[in-house]
């Protein structure tokens, strides 16, 4: 790692502690984590298998996604076997209390230098003690005629972790998808979007409540997504 790296990372903790979360463009992740466009392009390709999401008690049949976990100790990830994901409804008052099994990420999507850098950066970014739980999910958002996208139907939100790093893949045929930020006690401290590959938000998730925005299809007639990678720390107790 270059002495450029070592300061940006030193300065992306210093923003993390301070405001509770921390933002960074595609440009500058894909920079930082040299990472390269063959990869990257398989890395995405990985969304177009995505089975649905069989558990929205909205009905809605607008969220595909895939699901794994992994211990994360002294910076290593070692991939657990599959688990449902559960969430209280404390912290998802739409889908919580439910153990909720889906098809598990594909190992060849774990392998790819992409993954591996993002754990790698993930590990070193949040200030992490002890043996973690690490939650990876991608999600595919569709929008088209006759039903909304939406990527937080929970509304703003806690995931009852510690840290939670959200990361854009592609946005395809899609307006709005705005990332709103928070804090529990309900003060609004801004809102985003994240427009391009890579541009990636970290954040404190005892601090901060986050959500984002229905997206629309521009072209109601054209296949219209949002594609998210997300990753989940918490103590493992």
């Amino acid at each position: 790692m270059s002495d450029t790296d070592i300061l940006t990372d030193i300065a992306l903790g210093h923003e993390l502690e301070g405001a509770g979360y921390a933002r960074l463009s595609g440009s500058e992740l894909f920079d930082r984590l040299a990472i390269q466009s063959a990869d990257w392009a398989a890395f995405g390709q990985s969304w177009d298998d995505l089975g649905p999401d069989l558990y929205m008690a909205d009905g809605g049949r607008y969220r595909r996604r895939r699901h794994a976990t992994f211990a994360c100790e002294h910076g290593g990830f070692t991939r657990k076997p599959h688990q449902p994901h559960f969430q209280s409804r404390d912290y998802n008052r739409l889908n919580g209390d439910v153990q909720r099994w889906f098809d598990p990420v594909g190992q060849s999507t774990i392998d790819n230098a992409v993954m591996q850098s993002i754990f790698a950066f993930c590990a070193r970014s949040f200030p992490l003690a002890g043996r973690q739980h690490v939650e990876l999910h991608q999600f595919r958002i569709e929008a088209g005629t006759g039903e909304l996208g939406r990527p937080t139907p929970e509304g703003m939100h806690r995931d009852g972790v510690d840290w939670v790093f959200v990361m854009l893949v592609e946005r395809r045929n899609v307006r709005e998808g705005v990332t709103r930020i928070g804090t529990p006690e309900g003060k609004e401290l801004g809102e985003f979007t994240l427009a391009r590959p890579g541009d990636a938000v970290l954040i404190d998730d005892h601090r901060i409540m986050h959500g984002v925005t229905e997206i629309h299809a521009v072209d109601p007639a054209q296949p219209a997504w949002r594609d998210a990678l997300v990753l989940t720390f918490v103590a493992d107790r």
